[in-house]
């Protein structure tokens, strides 16, 4: 545990001294899209990015939502889940502040801080049953977004190098509400992580083909299984202009026993679609599968789920997004119970924008249906379960960052 803080603690301090002012802002990319997609083209620069005025960027964001559970549950709990986690209340989901300096052929050193907090900040870096970090170690990290220093090796095209706490390359959707489509998140995207930690390595060999190579130190960074590493890539190939497909495969050991056979293999595949400036249709599927090392006869554990994000920019500041999905947790492992879940999200989206600031306000309907025995959500005084949940979410997000 010691080893992973000060590891963190390291990253933090060489962030704060690059960055000689406070920078460092998770820029909108206009009104559609995750930003950490963007960011995960590898190339550099996408056909749509307008170049930056300066290397330098900072910001802040807050973030409250407020979600209706008309299965009114006593302990105004979305079970199983990390973000978004209370129901019929009030809640500062997200608050944080950032800053960053961009690596260029002029300037090649880079670093990035992102210090955040709220209910979504208290548990999106762990597992389920899983090894974790405690106490003194786990509270000060986990209100840590971003801690990284990068540089821009003179390699070909660029090499981009990069070590300390990253946004994820597995994965559509951010741990940030205001850079995704919907309001709440995706089952996928709260069982797959949204940060890792360690380093990575980033080139773009042609218009078309880019990749990347990672080095973390688990699935979810804030685990503590054991301290062997954990290893993944991605392929990013753009069939079109407006047509992208990623692959991502993560390999490592997230268990106590760290003998091959328990590692776990993973694989994300990503294909998104900008059909013109105001429309643009995703699909993100993901497989997982581990054996279990303490369980008698070592079972295998399997764990998969889609997604199919859709979002129609309609006309100045309204924009609406819809995203159907799927969650199969065979043995439980990941939710803590066998099930299927089936999901469907409709958002309805205003922004006004106003010189660095934006407002952005969302109003969603959401409905969740699980089979299984121990399955589904809870409802009533009594938190009993029951196979569904209607959900009604109003999320407004107030958001600075520098040009």
């Amino acid at each position: 545990m010691a080893k992973i803080h000060w590891r963190l603690t390291i990253f933090a301090m060489c962030v704060v001294w690059k960055l000689t002012t406070p920078a460092w802002a998770e820029e909108l990319k206009g009104i559609i899209g995750p930003e950490d997609q963007v960011k995960r083209e590898i190339s550099g620069s996408s056909g749509e990015a307008k170049p930056q005025p300066s290397e330098y960027h900072y910001g802040g964001f807050v973030d409250f939502g407020y979600s209706v559970n008309f299965n009114f549950p006593g302990n105004h709990l979305f079970r199983n889940r990390s973000t978004t986690p209370r129901v019929n209340d009030l809640e500062l989901n997200m608050a944080g502040i950032y800053g960053r300096k961009d690596p260029s052929v002029d300037s090649r050193w880079g670093a990035e801080l992102l210090l955040h907090g709220g209910q979504d900040a208290r548990d999106f870096g762990y597992g389920v049953n899983l090894p974790r970090l405690q106490g003194s170690d786990a509270v000060p990290l986990r209100h840590f977004g971003r801690a990284n220093v990068s540089y821009l090796a003179p390699v070909g095209k660029g090499l981009m190098l990069q070590a300390g706490l990253f946004p994820s390359f597995i994965g559509y959707e951010s741990l940030y509400a205001k850079d995704n489509f919907n309001y709440t998140r995706s089952w996928i995207a709260d069982y797959s992580p949204y940060l890792m930690f360690g380093v990575n390595a980033q080139y773009t060999f042609n218009e078309q083909w880019s990749g990347a190579f990672f080095v973390i130190n688990e699935y979810f960074h804030l685990q503590n299984s054991n301290s062997l590493p954990s290893y993944g890539a991605q392929v990013a190939y753009k069939l079109t202009k407006n047509l992208i497909m990623r692959q991502t495969v993560y390999y490592g050991p997230d268990q106590e026993d760290t003998s091959f056979q328990f590692w776990r293999l993973f694989s994300d595949s990503i294909v998104e679609w900008r059909i013109n400036d105001d429309i643009i249709v995703a699909t993100d599927y993901q497989i997982g599968t581990q054996e279990m090392a303490s369980t008698p006869g070592h079972p295998r554990t399997f764990y998969m789920g889609a997604t199919l994000p859709i979002r129609w920019h309609i006309s100045g500041p309204w924009t609406v997004a819809v995203r159907p999905e799927f969650y199969w947790d065979r043995t439980g492992f990941h939710t803590g119970a066998e099930q299927f879940i089936k999901a469907v999200t409709t958002t309805a989206e205003y922004r006004f924008q106003y010189k660095w600031t934006n407002m952005i306000t969302r109003l969603e309907y959401r409905y969740d249906e699980s089979t299984g025995a121990n399955g589904g959500f809870f409802k009533g005084t009594q938190n009993a379960l029951a196979s569904g949940q209607h959900m009604v979410i109003v999320g407004l997000i107030l958001t600075l960052d520098s040009p």
